[in-house]
């Protein structure tokens, strides 16, 4: 320990003139860390770049999940909401969201002037939940998709992991924290980090709340947001009240970054999260806007992705008091008109070539843009529904996984480096070759899991012919009303009980004697009876 001494009259006077020096060079803002390029966190407030005040009014999109429903981005903003969180996968639990994809997320985003919060969701339970994976993990996947994210510090938050830890193992929360957030930081990520509680994101054991001074503090960028999820623990107005007056009082960032009106492990008190987050200027996203199961599906705030019919819930959170339409104020990066918001011109009508069974190659004349085009999306148009098929910085591009004889509507739109989408191009029309179905198939189908009101279920579909195939289409019926709430291995589609499951790239190709595993969960009532009938590229297989 060194020891300290009394310093002389004249040693004394230079400590003055030095304090003096110091005290001025910090009057004038001098920052103890490198000033963020975007968002940034000052006094424990959310700031754009421009230094105004960001308060988050949003909701949740299971957009992994729900990849082809891409539009209800643009129909959250129609309600009135500024930001967005968007689910995304690191491939571990779910299908993953390449870069590519969370290019057109942050996009969609843009284009519909929202904040764009992305999280990965695959971490969700961790210690608990089997399958669930580590916030390094996490972080490892953010680095791999970072060409998706520089230079989108004004638009995009990274939520590092949903829900890290459930209520086992939790006291790690800390300690992962902190390394998954150092971890970004050596990547070169400049974005505002959002970190969520354990305890199933509910931190009833405060383990957040107790050490979000340590977490901030270890952010080299001091850069970092705490997010709470609000369900069943927080029931009482002193709960709600007590637990965000904490981090307000001790000048730490704090958002509610999921909650809901009602939830199987409770009933939160949504009125008094909607005020107190007024009351505190506390940004707060609403769990979730379509898509739900598992029992949990009255947390819709409209039915069927369909904007038109709002629930119950999603009627209290965009219109009621203290709701989104009544609060939210969009970012200045957007009302400001900061930043480049001229679209490219729209790219030519795309032109079909090699096409096959499974597959379409696809070109067309470059857009053009002030500031140069970045990347092209490539949608398959049907109706009023576009869903994203591939993206590529070319003028050129190879969309797979399609069925045999089928047609098939093609658009391309352009973007540029600001995230502005151009116009839609012309369409193309394209029927696929037929591909002939399997001199014989077959189908397993078996429930993995269930829970009331869902289930998880397992097809295996084998090649029990000759030939290979390549590309396909399973369909079934489900005898009980039993709904897909997501689905990997393939795109599906439901109307009624009839499901429709378009191949993955991946799953496209079952060679003679092969097979390939597809996977789901669904919700149901009572019953659960499993499909007798299925057919594969319009060809009955046999169910076992």
């Amino acid at each position: 320990m060194r020891s300290r001494t009394a310093p002389t009259p004249r040693a004394a006077t230079v400590a003055v003139a030095l304090l003096g020096l110091l005290l001025c060079v910090l009057a004038l803002g001098t920052p103890a860390h490198a000033a963020p390029t975007g968002f940034r966190i000052e006094n424990g407030r959310l700031l754009e770049a421009s230094g105004d005040d960001f308060v988050m009014r949003g909701v949740n999109h299971a957009h992994t999940w729900y990849p082809d429903r891409i539009s209800s981005l643009a129909h959250i903003k129609a309600k009135g909401a500024n930001t967005v969180r968007v689910v995304l996968s690191s491939g571990d639990r779910w299908t993953r969201n390449d870069a590519a994809d969370v290019a057109n997320v942050v996009s969609e985003c843009k284009r519909n002037r929202l904040i764009c919060v992305l999280e990965v969701h695959d971490t969700t339970g961790y210690g608990e939940q089997s399958g669930a994976v580590t916030l390094s993990r996490a972080a490892d996947y953010w680095i791999s998709v970072r060409s998706a994210l520089t230079g989108q510090e004004d638009y995009v938050i990274v939520n590092i992991g949903n829900e890290p830890h459930g209520n086992l193992g939790y006291t790690a929360w800390t300690a992962d924290t902190k390394a998954a957030i150092r971890k970004l930081r050596g990547a070169g990520f400049d974005h505002t980090i959002m970190v969520d509680a354990p305890n199933w994101g509910q931190d009833w054991a405060f383990t957040m709340r107790d050490n979000a001074a340590s977490v901030f503090a270890a952010d080299p960028d001091a850069n970092t947001i705490f997010s709470i999820h609000m369900y069943g623990v927080f029931d009482t107005a002193a709960e709600i009240t007590g637990y965000l007056n904490r981090f307000v009082t001790a000048g730490l960032p704090v958002v509610v970054g999921e909650f809901g009106h009602d939830h199987s492990d409770g009933n939160p008190d949504e009125d008094t999260i909607l005020a107190v987050a007024q009351q505190l200027r506390l940004g707060y996203l609403g769990w979730s806007w379509s898509g739900n199961g598992g029992g949990v599906e009255y947390l819709d705030m409209v039915t069927n992705f369909d904007p038109n019919q709002l629930t119950s819930w999603g009627q209290r959170l965009f219109n009621g008091a203290n709701g989104i339409a009544a609060t939210a104020k969009e970012a200045a990066v957007y009302s400001g008109g900061a930043g480049d918001t001229t679209p490219p011109t729209a790219p030519g009508a795309p032109a079909a070539s090699g096409v096959t069974p499974s597959s379409v190659s696809l070109r067309w004349a470059a857009a053009t843009d002030a500031s140069g085009v970045t990347g092209y999306d490539v949608v398959r148009v049907s109706g009023a529904t576009e869903t994203v098929a591939t993206s590529t910085a070319t003028t050129t591009a190879t969309v797979s996984g399609l069925s045999p004889a089928t047609s098939y509507t093609f658009a391309v739109y352009a973007r540029d480096a600001a995230g502005n989408r151009s116009p839609r191009s012309a369409t193309v029309t394209v029927t696929t070759s037929p591909g002939g179905a399997p001199s014989a198939c077959g189908v397993g189908y078996r429930v993995t899991s269930s829970w009331p009101g869902g289930f998880q279920g397992e097809i295996s579909l084998r090649n029990t012919g000759t030939s290979a195939i390549d590309g396909w289409t399973l369909r079934w019926s489900f005898p009980d009303g039993q709904r897909v709430t997501s689905l990997w291995g393939g795109t599906a589609t439901q109307t009624g009980p009839e499901v429709s499951v378009a191949a993955a790239p991946y799953t496209a190709t079952i060679p003679a004697a092969g097979s390939v595993t597809l996977g789901f969960t669904a919700s149901r009532a009572t019953a659960n009876s499993s499909p007798t009938a299925f057919t594969l590229n319009g060809a009955p297989c046999s169910a076992s």
